[in-house]
């Protein structure tokens, strides 16, 4: 049975309601709802990814529940510390965590985002074998990371490495969202992780462009910080390495769908997920890209 759009409102009420839950009884109680406020009103396409697809596998509710706000505390750490590291000053149409807290401020508050997440997922009905999966995937989110910051910067961008990066440092998140979905069912879990890795590499590469061609106005956050930092990214490689980028993307959505086919019931809520949540954020993100390239 399929989701419709006020079952997935409530279900993402739930992981707002947990994530809040569990910064209430930390230290941080006394700021936890100007904290939500920056966590909770992103895009959460992993989480979305879990519940569209989790509602035609035999994943369990609270399995879902707790693994999305897990991703979503992790995917706001990440933007916490990248933040400070870009000097990016507004974040989700407000100034950055940093700016009004400090940079301190902010690379605590990630740490701390970090270890509530493992918590949950530590607490979810099949922890042990969610949680190996989640320190691979934040492993790798990490180490690519660290890779694209301190060893490629100043290099000759090529679209390969860009491509790796993006598959890894984002891919990653939303692989352990799909991974969840799948359930019980190990075939069905790993298909899953496959065919969300394609979807989060094309999502970053959608940014990477956003960043460097997007609106200043519509964007919600700073831009063009990829390019004043030197990072190798799909918008630097792409004329040197003679690729279409878009054609690239909208491939590797393809891809992902077909990695489902197996599974006629998953790939129907797959691509309801595409239709519904990614593709309408890659399609705006690049849409300045197409008009400054024609």
């Amino acid at each position: 049975m399929r989701i419709d759009e006020k079952q997935m409102e409530c279900a993402l009420a739930g992981v707002r309601k947990l994530m809040a839950d569990g910064l209430r009884n930390t230290s941080m109680a006394s700021i936890t709802d100007e904290i939500v406020a920056v966590i909770g009103n992103g895009k959460m396409l992993r989480g979305r990814l879990m519940f569209r697809v989790g509602a035609v596998t035999d994943a369990s509710v609270d399995t879902l529940t707790r693994s999305a706000a897990a991703i979503e505390l992790l995917h706001t750490a990440s933007l916490l510390h990248d933040d400070v590291i870009d000097g990016a000053v507004l974040r989700r149409s407000v100034p950055a965590f940093w700016v009004t807290k400090g940079a301190s401020g902010a690379v605590l508050l990630g740490d701390l985002l970090m270890c509530q997440a493992f918590k949950l997922v530590n607490e979810a009905e099949v922890n042990k074998r969610l949680i190996s999966v989640l320190i691979d995937q934040i492993s790798e989110m990490c180490e690519a990371e660290t890779e694209q910051e301190l060893i490629l910067k100043g290099q000759i961008p090529d679209w390969p490495t860009c491509v790796s990066i993006a598959r890894r440092k984002t891919g990653s998140l939303f692989a352990f969202a799909g991974f969840v979905a799948g359930g019980i069912d190990d075939r069905l879990c790993d298909a899953l992780k496959d065919a969300s890795y394609s979807a989060g590499t094309a999502y970053q590469l959608a940014d990477d462009l956003f960043d460097a061609y997007g609106n200043p106005d519509q964007a919600g956050k700073s831009l063009g910080n990829d390019a004043i930092a030197g990072k190798i990214t799909a918008a630097s490689s792409w004329r040197l390495s003679n690729v279409e980028p878009q054609a690239y993307i909208e491939q590797l959505l393809r891809d992902s769908e077909e990695k489902l086919q197996p599974w006629p019931a998953v790939a129907g809520a797959w691509r309801d997920y595409l239709k519904t949540d990614l593709a309408t954020v890659i399609e705006a993100f690049l849409k300045s890209f197409s008009a400054q390239t024609v």
